[in-house]
């Protein structure tokens, strides 16, 4: 291969990916309850009417320590490996029995040598069989296009490409076994913004 002809296939790769990322939109979310307080840890997830194939999920871990699932709300796309290390002074029983994901971690230090695979979309609420105050929530989804909302009820979902979209958020304060929340959206080439409310009341929301 002679020098310029690498040259024009890099840039021919430099083009492809600029292509791509420019036909790619981000849409920002808002997530309040009714009174228009905004929503902390709600799971925001874009789910394509046509699903595209492939994909590769990525891992994620929900630690243990003082005696707390850390973080308390975890979104993953199907397919995803969870590691659960126990870094606490005491040893913790991890289970759930949940329909989406039933699994149990008997009685353990440091970190199980499996991750847990998550294989089909739902809610999972993951608790200790020792300590009952400790509690968690994962959301799995079945897109790679997803979130979770910050302090201000905010989170941006990147390189959306063109299409239609259900966009979707949930919470697990709401009533189980309650659906999320969802709006139908069309993604062109702009960056676009939407505004989800949840029936809940937003933790030091209005009274």
């Amino acid at each position: 291969m002679t020098f310029r002809f690498r040259q024009f296939a890099s840039g021919l790769t430099i083009l492809a990916a600029f292509i791509g990322s420019a036909s790619a939109a981000t849409i920002s979310v808002k997530v309040a309850d009714a009174a228009g307080n905004p929503i902390q840890d709600a799971a925001v997830y874009a789910e394509p009417v046509t699903p595209p194939s492939g994909g590769r999920p990525k891992t994620a871990e929900i630690e243990q320590k003082s005696r707390k699932f850390m973080p308390l709300m975890t979104v993953v796309q199907t397919g995803t490996e969870i590691s659960f290390p126990n870094n606490d002074t005491v040893r913790h029983h991890v289970y759930s029995f949940s329909p989406a994901k039933p699994f149990e971690l008997k009685l353990y230090s440091g970190t199980p040598g499996t991750p847990i695979l998550f294989d089909k979309p739902g809610t999972v609420v993951i608790g200790c069989n020792i300590h009952d105050q400790m509690v968690a929530y994962i959301q799995v989804v079945g897109t790679p296009h997803f979130g979770k909302t910050d302090q201000t009820g905010k989170v941006s979902i990147a390189d959306l490409g063109p299409g239609k979209y259900r966009l979707k958020a949930w919470h697990y304060q709401l009533p189980s076994p309650a659906a999320p929340v969802e709006t139908d959206l069309s993604v062109a080439k702009n960056d676009m913004t939407a505004n989800l409310v949840l029936n809940i009341k937003a933790a030091g929301g209005s009274h």
